[in-house]
């Protein structure tokens, strides 16, 4: 099992991001459930990011919205980094 690490500034983005869409609270709370348990769930569309964002993978919330993270293989931490829209979290 991995535990998850609230960084500031996804504290900060979650925040914004949960005033705007109060509706998408229970569907992060399972994404974040599944990423715990197994961040290779094929439900949580993980993939790797390239480009600027190398080093860090997201997962999908929803088809419109991400979750960018950093895992730690070997402490089997999940650094949560943002939170967003496709085009806001990949800018």
């Amino acid at each position: 099992m991995y535990s998850l690490v609230w960084t500031d500034t996804f504290l900060r983005t979650a925040k914004r991001f949960f005033k705007k869409h109060p509706e998408l609270k229970p569907v992060f709370e399972d994404v974040a459930r599944k990423l715990q348990e197994n961040p290779q769930n094929p439900s949580l569309r993980f993939h790797h990011l390239k480009g600027i964002h190398k080093g860090k993978s997201s997962v999908s919330l929803t088809y419109s919205y991400r979750i960018v993270i950093t895992i730690e293989i070997t402490a089997k931490e999940i650094f949560l980094l943002d939170i967003g829209s496709h085009d806001k979290v990949y800018k």
